[in-house]
């Protein structure tokens, strides 16, 4: 599935960390059920269920934990909401943001309640949501910010809301606010910076900002590779059609050498000493990163490889591609085409400006 620009908001502030950091007075106060053997074995089940991908059964595990802690467990309420979102359940999702923020007596956990019911009407709308649409959910994330200024993910919703109205002056402001929230080392950074240059970038849909450090000790930044296409290859060695593309990918990384071009194999193997040793082997020459814990395939929402995704010069996700004999080399040309007509147009503005300058 392609990834909307709602993934950079889960760098920001994921509603789990803050429900955890912003612990509910009322679930203070009813603390013993964290201790009772059920309510345990209910949130195991749930979690379990929630790994699995059986987002049903999640639910109601998490129902049945809230229930068992007397209907003051706001974690749990957030584990159906998470679970509704994951079933594309927008309509029961938007009401339970609500019974979260009914739940809730902090600022930080009435303010995720907002920021989460924001998301849900935003996803419910879709792609071609109707003004009236975009200004419900953009009055909650506005809400979500006046009552925990801190949240910086609501913030940075305002801002895209406001790019899809077409009011770019107003996105521009949110995304320079989140800036001056944002450590220059964050790994969302250089997108926000990006948005804040062009906040028309933010309406399409974009891969989720990380930085990784590579198999060589190289640090590598999605969002710092401006004016060239990226390449991400999802694969492992005990993988055998994986196996069967690396001559394709080495013919990619080969014929596209002196291009605008960069490329990153994410590997899921385990075994760490197996991984270098095949990398060496094979003269895997390009950007290697081990992504053990999946964190990575998580974020970009796969559980399947290999899996492919192209990105143009100007950060935006443009394809993806699961399984073998997917027409890579087809859209990177297409892809490079772009990044070089960009670059001399950009060298013959520059070049214009200098000598306006110089008269």
């Amino acid at each position: 599935m392609f990834l909307t620009a709602r993934a950079v908001a889960a760098v920001f502030l994921a509603s789990s960390v803050a429900f955890a950091q912003g612990t509910d007075a009322k679930a203070g106060a009813a603390d013993d059920y964290h201790t009772n053997s059920k309510f345990i074995a209910a949130v195991k089940e749930a979690k379990d269920l929630e790994r699995q991908k059986q987002a049903g059964f999640a639910a109601d595990a998490y129902r049945k934990a809230n229930k068992i802690a007397g209907g003051q467990c706001v974690e749990c309420v957030a584990g159906v909401y998470k679970m509704q979102m994951m079933q594309g359940s927008y309509k029961d999702a938007i009401a339970t943001a609500a019974e979260m923020g009914a739940m809730g007596t902090t600022p930080l956990v009435k303010s995720v309640a907002g920021y989460d019911r924001g998301r849900a009407l935003v996803a419910k709308a879709g792609e071609k949501a109707r003004p009236e649409q975009l200004e419900e959910a953009l009055a909650e994330f506005q809400q979500a910010v006046a009552i925990y200024p801190q949240n910086v993910a609501a913030m940075y919703e305002v801002g895209v809301v406001q790019a899809r109205l077409g009011r770019m002056e107003e996105a521009r402001k949110e995304f320079q606010l989140c800036l001056s929230n944002m450590k220059p080392g964050d790994a969302a950074w250089l997108r926000m910076k990006h948005f804040a240059d062009d906040p028309e970038l933010s309406t399409h849909k974009m891969a989720p900002p990380f930085e990784v450090t590579a198999m060589d000790g190289t640090r590598f930044n999605l969002d710092a590779m401006g004016g060239r296409v990226v390449l991400i290859d999802f694969w492992a060695t005990w993988c055998g059609p994986c196996n069967r593309e690396l001559p394709h990918m080495k013919k990619i990384a080969k014929e596209f050498a002196n291009d605008p071009l960069v490329i990153i194999s994410v590997s899921w193997d385990d075994d760490e000493a197996k991984w270098k040793e095949f990398v060496a082997k094979n003269e895997m020459t390009w950007v290697q990163y081990r992504d053990r814990d999946h964190a990575l395939g998580n974020a970009f929402g796969i559980d399947a490889i290999p899996h492919y995704f192209t990105i143009d010069s100007d950060g935006v996700l443009t394809a993806e591609m699961l399984g073998e004999d997917a027409d890579v080399e087809g859209k990177l040309k297409k892809l490079i085409a772009k990044a070089r007509a960009a670059k001399v147009q950009g060298a013959a503005v520059q070049g214009a400006v200098s000598v306006g300058a110089g008269n």
